[in-house]
């Protein structure tokens, strides 16, 4: 198989157990068990190259939200044995505060990102204050700044960061949200990103609180049911049981090795 890639999970952040209604649109109200929300970046290693899938936050940002910062994001890439100097593809999911921090980290990259989302991020519906809330206007400006420093990589809907690395748009949660397909040696992962903060949104069919077009999100799980494959092949932004399923991969950071079969299936 050609263009293989090994894709690692960092973790480096948590927030405390939220309730149900906290993580799904209609929650169902005779389930009361609350669930922990981590927060990951995705390395993508491979060919010669090291990608990153989103920068995190930095502890600015974490004081600011009340989030628990376990380690800076740059900082978990170093630990792993990997400079941020030398990450020449970012891939943005989206420019939620937690996905698009730290773009000053990263002096020779070059900036994956969905040209829709770039317009969400600066038009009109950042009047809204609901719709603006998880954006931070420091990370939006200096995205611009990257654009006009020609920095930034457009895509609209599909696009290829590397061989066997493709981005696809699938909206929903962000107007320009898109997920990341890798090519590995187990088949396709997908990077979900908030596609589906966790496992359960998308097995269930109900989405995340935090949403732009409910539509969008719906249609968006079945590009990622698509392009993995297989219900093994997709991988939540959010879900704690990422790191309880995939082995990991590093004693120094909270690594989880993603191209390797995890120990629970979801396949029916």
């Amino acid at each position: 198989m050609q263009n293989v890639y090994e894709v690692y999970a960092l973790r480096y952040a948590t927030m405390s157990p939220r309730t149900p209604n906290m993580n799904f649109l209609s929650p169902d109200p005779h389930e009361t068990t609350a669930q922990a929300l981590d927060y990951f970046v995705w390395l993508i290693r491979g060919g010669g190259r090291d990608i990153l899938v989103d920068t995190g936050f930095n502890a600015e940002e974490a004081q600011l939200r009340a989030r628990k910062l376990t380690l800076n994001p740059v900082d978990a890439l170093s630990g792993f044995g990997v400079a941020a100097s030398d990450i020449r593809d970012v891939v943005v999911t989206h420019l939620h505060y937690d996905h698009a921090g730290n773009l000053d980290r990263f002096p020779n990259a070059r900036f994956h990102l969905q040209e829709r989302e770039m317009a969400y991020a600066t038009g009109r519906c950042m009047c809204n204050g609901l719709l603006r809330h998880p954006f931070s206007v420091e990370h939006v400006t200096l995205m611009v700044r990257h654009v006009y420093g020609e920095r930034v990589i457009f895509h609209s809907g599909d696009g290829e960061v590397a061989p066997g690395v493709t981005v696809h748009r699938v909206g929903g949660h962000s107007d320009g949200l898109q997920v990341v397909r890798v090519e590995t040696a187990r088949g396709p992962v997908v990077l979900a990103s908030d596609a589906a903060h966790y496992y359960a949104n998308l097995h269930r069919r109900n989405p995340f609180p935090i949403l732009y077009n409910i539509g969008d999100m719906a249609m968006g799980w079945e590009i990622v049911e698509r392009l993995a494959g297989h219900p093994d092949r997709f991988i939540p932004g959010h879900d704690p049981i990422v790191a309880e399923i995939y082995p990991r991969a590093s004693e120094k950071v909270d690594a989880f090795a993603l191209h390797k079969a995890p120990s629970r299936s979801f396949a029916k």
